[in-house]
């Protein structure tokens, strides 16, 4: 199976492509990967090569390919959620269960593309796991999830999983300068080390001006952190009352300055390019305390993603901030 533009997590597209080509691929498969690695992306591929006539799969010439590309092949249904908790509606996976013992329209197989399945609620899952027990043999099944772990046990052990990673630095701005107008290899890298490797996060904070707004609320942050201004802190977090995307960029974004702290002055490249919030840092507090930060970055970034309370999380995350630094 060809990689087309689908950059890095290469053993993982051998081995489906394997799978393809050797007509072995699994009726129900389950994509894992923080938002941004390109997991739509995938299943659109895989769905393509699936349908795919050519002996080199996907091909994207012969019709199959260009109306998969087109996302207007009758044997391809794609549904993603929202992404808020329960917002992968039960009526949808009924949608799925009557359409999917129809034969297929032109290809050998139907293909059920479905995004942000980790917000199901157990309802819809329970109803998606009659039909994952005993498929049609020409249906095939493409979860996407953040976590795995939102998944019923017995909706998984119906389910082969495979997990993207973020990709190296240097490959990933070598994509991106090539694909995107106006966006230097530097700054693609310079992104990319801001968002640990995630190439779609890295992509959207040079389309959204959103990022750049969170990335002046984290300088504020860390300035309330040292002055031990609660009240700062609180008005700084209050931007994130009803976006819990922002969270999980500001708890990756914090943890590259406290990084960056830690390390200040040893000649190592920043990651999250704000040299005077890390000096500030660095001259306040200490190394565990720095340390402690960014495992309080890591476990807000996993509430965020696991979908907590705004307002409990936004409480939670200045109580916990200011407990690392001894408040």
């Amino acid at each position: 199976m060809k990689s087309l533009d689908f950059v890095g997590n290469e053993r993982v597209v051998n081995q489906l492509g394997c799978l393809i080509d050797t007509e072995r691929f699994p009726h129900a498969l389950v994509i894992e990967g923080e938002k941004g690695l390109g997991k739509l992306t995938l299943a659109r591929l895989l769905a393509a090569a699936l349908v795919c006539r050519a002996d080199d799969k996907p091909c994207m010439q012969c019709a199959q390919c260009r109306k998969a590309t087109q996302r207007i092949h009758p044997d391809i249904f794609e549904h993603c959620a929202q992404g808020g908790a329960n917002s992968f509606h039960v009526d949808v996976v009924r949608g799925v269960i009557k359409d999917v013992y129809i034969k297929p329209n032109e290809a050998d197989h139907k293909v059920y593309i479905l995004g942000n399945a980790d917000c199901m609620n157990i309802s819809s899952q329970n109803a998606l796991l009659k039909v994952l027990e005993e498929p049609p043999e020409y249906a095939v099944f493409i979860l996407t999830v953040k976590s795995k772990g939102a998944l019923l046990e017995t909706v998984l052990s119906r389910c082969v999983t495979v997990g993207l990673e973020v990709v190296p630095s240097d490959l990933g701005a070598s994509y991106i300068s090539s694909h995107f107008d106006g966006i230097s290899p530097e700054d693609a890298k310079s992104a990319l080390d801001t968002f640990g490797g995630n190439i779609g996060k890295a992509v959207n904070s040079f389309e959204n001006n959103r990022d750049n707004e969170i990335t002046s609320v984290c300088c504020d942050i860390c300035k309330g952190l040292v002055e031990d201004n609660e009240f700062s802190l609180l008005c700084a977090c209050s931007v994130f009352q009803r976006d819990r995307e922002a969270i999980v960029f500001a708890c990756e974004y914090l943890k590259n300055i406290f990084r960056d702290a830690l390390l200040f002055g040893n000649g190592v490249d920043l990651l999250s390019g704000q040299g005077e919030c890390a000096r500030l840092l660095k001259s306040k507090l200490t190394k565990q305390k720095l340390i402690d930060l960014m495992n309080v970055c890591d476990k807000l970034k996993d509430m965020a993603i696991m979908n907590s309370n705004n307002s409990l999380l936004i409480t939670k995350m200045c109580y916990s901030l200011r407990q690392a630094v001894g408040r």
